[in-house]
């Protein structure tokens, strides 16, 4: 079996190929990043070796059409995560960097790593069209949050005296109280300026909120049994389903937490046995199993009285939420594994016997 590794660029991809038993560098070939020459590097893959993987380090949307090619033609592919090419580079004998050097290491990464452990590409378009949806949200809520910051200074300067509540901006009531106010003054720069500024997060906010309704129901369609999880809204489940983007790529639960960042790294040395947080992983994927984890804290009775015992026993707040974010891992793997399941929550009935974790420092 071989390995090839791809180093993906905007204008050129570019395959090195290692033996999966040695590492020793076989081939390499650099094609254009177009359709034509997705096609030349497969055909050149496939008079390598009959057997074979691709390992291509992910990088969204440079890496993101290739991958999909390939799995459309029924090869086997896997993602490497950047944090694995760090340490790669720097330890490789091959000193310099070129995108040769750069393939072969991906290779190698990927072998190191174990081509078992790492997560399979998998083609799903409907949990993409979601994580893109979600993407797309998030930058309008940037956007019109640097609107909004501007329009304060500007009211600011015009009425000092004005106060506006935080997260006022946000709602109709307050952006159509400044727009008269605005229409009622001098129709100066710093006026128009401010009532463009109005008319910016007027069509934001309409585009924000027509994407969550969209979100909701592409989410409702999609794992309807992920919403019925107590404190999981429609944009949680929609960055779980975005981000996790196809369950089946992980062969346990275990391999989602840890692409997610959420299970505990070993530190130990000698005498010391101890784990660490892990700083790691996909931090958006970390971020959605957070606000799960305070979600279900603040309104799920038994996911409370879970995190009250693990404080109880010394662990802080922050301690607390990372052993419960890891089994929230695992609940989200199978739920997303088993679509038509109609399993309870296990917090609803017994906390203590299906979450296995250490203490964390």
């Amino acid at each position: 079996m071989i390995v090839i590794g791809t180093d993906t660029h905007k204008a050129t991809h570019t395959g090195g190929a290692v033996d999966a038993a040695t590492g020793r560098a076989l081939a390499e070939l650099t094609a254009r990043a177009r359709t034509g020459g997705f096609e030349e590097l497969l055909m050149w893959a496939r008079t390598l070796a009959p057997e074979r993987v691709w390992a291509i380090e992910d990088c969204r949307q440079v890496s993101g059409a290739f991958e999909r090619f390939l799995v459309k033609r029924g090869e086997r592919t896997v993602r490497i995560a950047p944090k694995h090419m760090a340490g790669a580079r720097k330890s490789a004998r091959e000193r310099g960097k070129s995108d040769s050097i750069d393939a072969f290491a991906i290779a190698r990464a990927a072998l190191r790593e174990g081509i078992e452990t790492l997560p399979t590409a998998h083609l799903d378009e409907r949990a993409l069209e979601i994580r893109l949806l979600c993407d797309h949200r998030e930058d309008l809520v940037s956007d019109r949050s640097d609107d909004q910051q501007r329009l304060r200074w500007h009211l600011h300067d015009l009425w000092p005296e004005l106060e506006i509540p935080a997260g006022a901006l946000d709602r109709d009531k307050w952006l159509a109280k400044v727009s008269a106010r605005l229409a009622r003054a001098e129709q100066g720069a710093r006026v128009r300026i401010a009532r463009e500024l109005v008319r910016q997060i007027k069509e934001r906010t309409r585009k924000v909120r027509a994407l969550e309704r969209e979100l909701e129901q592409l989410v409702c369609a999609y794992a309807p049994q992920l919403l019925a999880e107590r404190g999981c809204g429609p944009l949680t489940a929609a960055k779980l389903v975005g981000e996790i983007a196809g369950a089946e790529r992980f062969g346990s639960d275990a391999k989602l937490a840890r692409a997610g960042g959420v299970a505990p790294i070993p530190a130990s040395s000698g005498a010391t046995n101890r784990h660490r947080l892990d700083r790691g992983g996909n931090r958006q994927l970390n971020a959605a199993l957070h606000r799960l984890a305070v979600n279900k804290g603040n309104h799920c009775p038994e996911s409370a009285a879970y995190l009250a015992r693990k404080q109880a026993e010394g662990k802080s707040r922050k301690e607390a939420l990372r052993c419960f974010k890891r089994f929230l891992a695992r609940r989200a793997w199978k739920l997303l594994r088993a679509p038509s399941s109609t399993d309870p929550d296990p917090l609803s009935t017994k906390v203590e016997q299906p979450i296995s974790v250490v203490a964390l420092t």
